[in-house]
């Protein structure tokens, strides 16, 4: 029995835990057949560009915390498969959700909750499966009559129960705030809008006991993307707005597509083993999202690309990171929402990959996610009523 430590696993959650069956665009052609070794910089006339190989050293603006979190972070499957000798990933989904809660979410939480005193307890909210975290020193006064609902990311197949208590400790403790997290219906066993239903089924019963502008949502990856997918439920389902939400290493949108699907990736944005593949158009589909008939463009799939929806989200947080696949996601819905006259704050860290600070592999004194937990606090400090 080989021991499996930590930091050498840790960065099979970034693809494990956060992008599991993540959609990327249909690529060009040319993008995924292109060999570059000319040493020079070519650019079609549809404005592809051609890249030769090429040194990216660690962002000199990063703290060294922040590097040593990306290295761990960026070197995929094959340490924790050297370690293990087994592959992490395989057909049987419930074996490898458990895989992920041994080796990797047990460990990460343990750590934070070390430097993070919370005490936590199942609930069934709604008919719902939920895990409530609150600070070991209880809830400041001024929090009371208020509560975030956190969605775990996941690729809307993993991360249920410790990785949403993970994305919740530091903020409940920092925070002096009773936080939610959801766990909501995943795939394989379930299709949209199944998580959107669970969302809404605990939102209700919460509005029993908090205004609705006291209550705040937020999540990192696919609970990014579930948190502006579940404004646009309430909307659709005559439900009041919640007070502010936290999109976090997503966007209002299907993961994947714009520059970052290709340059964050390329530099260990997703967290994976190398060579890193170019995003290509035979990518399956989200098995989530998976349903006959339904369109990615949707306005309960992505409300970015509807106007009409954002103009009636709440205030808004959105936080990416320079190496982060997905910060093109995440750029884009936040130009979105300020051109739909939404307060919308974007906070994008330096060398930083997808939800660095959600991940197990983080040092809790890393100045970066320190100061990422900072601003969520802030956040919805600033904007939930009282």
């Amino acid at each position: 029995m080989k021991t499996v430590h930590v930091a050498a696993v840790s960065a099979t959650f970034a693809l494990c835990f956060l992008c599991i069956g993540r959609i990327a665009p249909a690529a060009p052609e040319r993008a995924q057949e292109s060999t570059n070794d000319t040493g020079k910089v070519t650019i079609d006339a549809d404005g592809t560009i051609h890249l030769p190989a090429m040194t990216v050293p660690p962002s000199s603006f990063a703290s060294e915390e922040a590097r040593k979190n990306f290295m761990d972070f960026a070197r995929g499957f094959a340490s924790l498969n050297e370690q293990t000798n087994e592959d992490v990933r395989s057909d049987d989904i419930i074996a490898d959700r458990k895989r992920l809660d041994d080796l990797l979410m047990r460990p990460g939480l343990e750590k934070l909750r070390a430097a993070f005193p919370v005490t936590i307890h199942p609930e069934m909210i709604g008919g719902v499966q939920t895990d409530v975290v609150e600070p070991a020193r209880g809830v400041a006064k001024n929090n009371i009559s208020r509560v975030l609902i956190n969605l775990h990311g996941g690729g809307f197949m993993v991360g249920a129960r410790l990785g949403g208590q993970m994305e919740s400790v530091p903020i409940a403790s920092l925070g002096a705030i009773k936080v939610v997290t959801v766990d909501y219906r995943e795939a394989p066993e379930h299709r949209f809008p199944a998580a959107s239903e669970d969302v809404a089924a605990v939102y209700q019963e919460l509005l029993k006991t908090y205004r609705a502008n006291r209550i705040g949502i937020y999540g990192c990856s696919a609970g990014g993307t579930l948190t502006a997918q579940s404004v646009a439920w309430f909307q659709a389902h005559r439900l009041p707005r919640p007070g502010a939400i936290g999109i976090f290493g997503a966007g209002g949108t299907v993961i994947g597509g714009g520059d970052s699907d290709y340059l964050g990736q390329a530099i260990g944005g997703w967290g994976m083993s190398y060579p890193v593949p170019v995003p290509n158009a035979t990518e399956k589909v989200n098995p989530y999202l998976d349903v006959p008939g339904l369109s990615l463009q949707d306005p309960l799939v992505s409300p970015a690309h509807h106007p009409s929806v954002l103009a009636l989200f709440p205030p808004s947080l959105l936080i990416s990171g320079t190496r982060d696949a997905a910060l093109s996601s995440t750029i884009h819905t936040h130009a979105q929402l300020v051109k739909a006259g939404v307060r919308a704050d974007l906070h994008v860290w330096e060398g930083t990959p997808h939800c660095s600070f959600a991940q197990p592999v983080v040092d809790p004194n890393e100045p970066e996610s320190r100061e990422a937990w900072s601003v969520i606090v802030k956040f919805f400090a600033a904007n939930l009523g009282r």
